[in-house]
């Protein structure tokens, strides 16, 4: 009888191990930058805990975390952390609030570049995206793997546009704006830059019918075509698979991910990169410096140029 009390107990095991590996998705967060980020985790409000909300990324790093397969939520990752006198953590950008490494139920203060899951949804499918909604503060690159159905596209948004945003947008390492070229740490959106119901399609600009695209918004459209660039780019930005498994990468080098999208063959509709956004905003140290503007930064004020144009006549 012990045995056999023993040998279903092993069948359970197995069972159960088996049951909850199907059940739970593997996301692996890889950080391609040159120094460390701290990756913060949020939860939706029904979906189950996760096994850590925060933690250090050393700079060529990686760490995979098992996500249950009805979950729901975000991931992004601050930069510029330490503690002060009192041992309190905090961050200079995508900062959750909470004090220490954990964020422990905080989302990011924006501008914060934002990865965004919904495993399991309608028919089965995840649904993901990046999102500069709420600004932009590190490059970032979902890549699904092992996929059965969806079109597993990859997104994201591979430039660096802190150097080149817009002056009235851009955040120095201060925690203010900064009008010269180059030294900023992150960009604003529109929205949490001027407050204004138009940028952030509420009051009476709540509906798709009633907000469009900004000059501003056109900003990141053009940089990360993929990517969410204001709260209804629904139809370019949202992109859906079932059963994969997925990498979220930092700071990705953009000829390695266009060379991915390169053999999947995704079949999106908008390239993930526009290369004439593929410049460096900054000067390499050592090289010799110029006063005029940067091809990036020349190509931006073009295309806010237009955009604002296109404003006024409509």
């Amino acid at each position: 009888m012990g045995r056999l009390v023993l040998f279903l107990s092993i069948i359970v095991f197995f069972a159960f191990s088996f049951f909850s590996e199907v059940q739970s998705a593997s996301f692996r967060i890889i950080n391609k930058c040159r120094h460390p980020i701290w990756p913060g985790l949020l939860s939706g409000a029904t979906s189950p805990p996760l096994p850590t909300t925060g933690f250090l990324l050393s700079a060529g790093r990686s760490r995979t975390i098992t996500i249950p397969r009805s979950w729901s939520g975000r991931i992004w990752a601050r930069t510029l952390c330490g503690q002060d006198s009192d041992g309190k953590f905090s961050c200079v950008t995508a900062d959750c609030g909470s004090g220490k490494v954990e964020c422990g139920g905080g989302g990011a203060k924006p501008p914060a570049t934002l990865a965004e899951f919904t495993l399991n949804g309608a028919d089965g499918l995840d649904f993901y995206d990046v999102s500069l909604v709420d600004g932009y503060n590190l490059p970032m690159l979902i890549v699904a793997q092992g996929g059965t159905r969806g079109g597993c596209s990859a997104t994201g948004c591979l430039v660096d546009l802190n150097g080149a945003c817009p002056s009235d947008l851009r955040v120095a390492r201060g925690n203010g704006t900064k009008s010269g070229r180059g030294g900023g740490v992150a960009c604003r959106s529109a929205c949490e830059a001027f407050g204004d119901p138009r940028y952030c399609c509420s009051e009476a600009y709540s509906t798709p019918d009633t907000c469009g695209p900004s000059a501003y918004s056109l900003y990141f459209k053009h940089a990360c075509p993929r990517a969410y660039s204001y709260a209804y780019d629904d139809k370019t930005s949202t992109y859906t698979c079932a059963s994969a498994n997925y990498l979220i990468i930092f700071c990705p080098l953009p000829y390695t991910s266009q060379k991915v999208l390169g053999a999947r063959k995704d079949g999106a509709p908008l390239p993930l990169v526009n290369k004439t956004m593929m410049y460096l905003s900054r000067p390499h140290s050592g090289s010799s410096s110029s006063s005029g503007p940067t091809r990036t930064q020349s190509i931006v004020a073009y295309v806010v140029a237009i955009a604002a144009d296109s404003e006024a006549q409509s």
